[in-house]
């Protein structure tokens, strides 16, 4: 699928051949015909038609902000003032943000035009975007399959050109397998170089929002803006933000790269290890060296995550409890009973389990051989990035071991989607930044990324090689 980014629209606002405005309404227009798809829980068409109008003021006074004109479309687990909020679920169904989110703030400020509030898995707990009350989403490139989770509606909003680009969430791999499954490019940053203020809490010491884009330049231009400290944050980073747009063109010539051996193994789909062997050779043309690498800590991975997650989650997912807001059942006398029936009513099956699983592996006789076992594997698989990153300037690898499956596929088989998580996992573990850029499509035509990793802010480097890879993906 191709439609234009929206670097290449903005040079067509700058013409006066189009502007904000009349995109935006084609925009409107796409939505409408792409329902089928169930992409956005909520589009907020007076506010965005206001903000088109600032922007066409804006390029007719020669005075656009970075963003000015780019329609976005804003996960609904990342508050924007005076629409809904439901993260997918029952329980927030009906609540309304009395704020925005920092990083929507920002692209605001910088000209952005915010469509509305895409699909998730329900309290982003999800590799399909199967989870969410309001119904699964298509994938745009075959109906059947599904689109990635859990930020699969961002990630099919773009790929179904209805939007420019989008912002979604990123725990264990939520925005780079959905950034693969439809074929876009989806960056997770480096944990704390993106303001979490305004992004409802699933795992705290893994969540990161991150952009979803048609191109690597389009990403690096939502990076740009969205990213660097911010004061509600104390997990936010002050470190400079570089101008990644502008770093991303240096070029890829001497640089080093490695290939985790680990992930290259038994249970990856042959054509995905055939593209990305296609784009390792067209790198090698161009200059960058690679070498094999180990990472001996992978196997456990994804139980170290799903432990740590869901054990954060049932922490997080404590407060909406029918009390205070969100979904309150009817009928009970007791505050016990409210609780029980607004919590068993309000959160879904998938929801459930992960408080069930958290709850367990916190609790007393539990601690200490689950969640702190967790975390010492935690820092193990931490220390083998690092230890990595001593040889390379970056790393390789599948970003899924399949192209999207059906919707329906693994629904009953928890542990098997659980797995959809394997190669994006570690990396949100050790908390480095971490790309999916599309390196082509497979025999069914089902679009296949790649991933780029790099050290703790080196975003800068995913972004130089990611742009020549898209390049590649154009010649391949």
């Amino acid at each position: 699928m191709q439609y234009s980014g929206y670097c290449q629209i903005k040079k067509e606002y700058i013409r006066g051949e189009n502007t904000p405005s009349a995109e935006t309404n084609a925009s409107f227009a796409r939505i409408e015909a792409a329902d089928d798809l169930n992409i956005f829980i909520s589009t907020r068409e007076e506010s965005a038609s206001r903000e088109a109008r600032a922007a066409d003021q804006a390029f007719s006074d020669r005075n656009p902000g970075r963003l000015s004109g780019m329609t976005i479309a804003i996960k609904d687990s990342i508050a924007v003032a005076g629409e809904k909020l439901t993260c997918g679920s029952r329980i927030l169904k009906d609540f309304i943000s009395p704020y925005d989110a920092t990083v929507v703030s920002r692209l605001r400020e910088a000209g952005a035009v915010i469509l509305g509030k895409t699909n998730q898995d329900e309290f982003a707990m999800g590799s399909s975007n199967e989870n969410s009350y309001f119904g699964a989403v298509h994938n745009p490139w075959d109906v059947e399959r599904v689109p990635g989770g859990s930020s699969g509606g961002s990630a099919a909003a773009v790929a179904a050109g209805l939007v420019h680009a989008a912002l979604g969430s990123d725990t264990g791999g939520s925005v780079r397998q959905p950034a693969a499954f439809c074929g876009v490019v989806g960056l997770r940053p480096t944990y704390g170089r993106f303001s979490r203020y305004g992004l409802v809490a699933f795992a705290s010491s893994m969540d990161q929002i991150g952009p979803l884009a048609r191109s690597v330049e389009d990403a690096a231009l939502i990076s740009e803006v969205a990213a660097g400290v911010d004061p509600n944050d104390s997990t936010s980073i002050d470190q400079p933000v570089p101008e990644y747009s502008k770093e991303m063109k240096r070029g890829v010539e001497g640089m080093k790269v490695g290939l985790p051996k680990e992930y290259f193994a038994e249970g990856l789909d042959p054509e995905i290890r055939e593209r990305i062997d296609f784009t390792v050779s067209e790198l090698k043309k161009a200059g960058v060296q690679f070498c094999e690498i180990s990472m001996p800590h992978t196997d456990y991975a994804i139980a170290c995550y799903y432990i740590i997650c869901t054990a954060e989650a049932s922490s997080n997912l404590a407060r909406y409890d029918g009390a205070r807001y969100g979904y309150r059942a009817e009928g009970g006398e007791e505050l016990l009973e409210t609780y029980k029936h607004s919590r068993g009513e309000g959160f879904g099956t998938e929801v459930k389990r992960r408080i069930m699983l958290g709850t367990y592996v916190l609790s007393a006789g539990y601690y200490e051989a689950y969640y702190q076992r967790a975390q010492k594997v935690r820092r193990l698989i931490t220390g083998d990035f690092l230890d990595a990153f001593e040889e390379v300037d970056l790393i390789i690898a599948p970003v899924t071991p399949t192209t999207a499956f059906k919707i329906g596929e693994k629904m009953d088989d928890p542990l098997q989607m659980y797995l959809s998580d394997i190669y994006t996992a570690p990396s949100s573990i050790a908390g480095i930044p971490g790309i999916s850029v599309p390196v082509g499509i497979d025999k069914r035509g089902l679009p296949i990324g790649m991933g780029i990793m790099a050290p703790h802010f080196g975003e800068a480097d995913i972004f130089r090689m990611g742009y020549v890879v898209e390049k590649l993906k154009v010649k391949g």
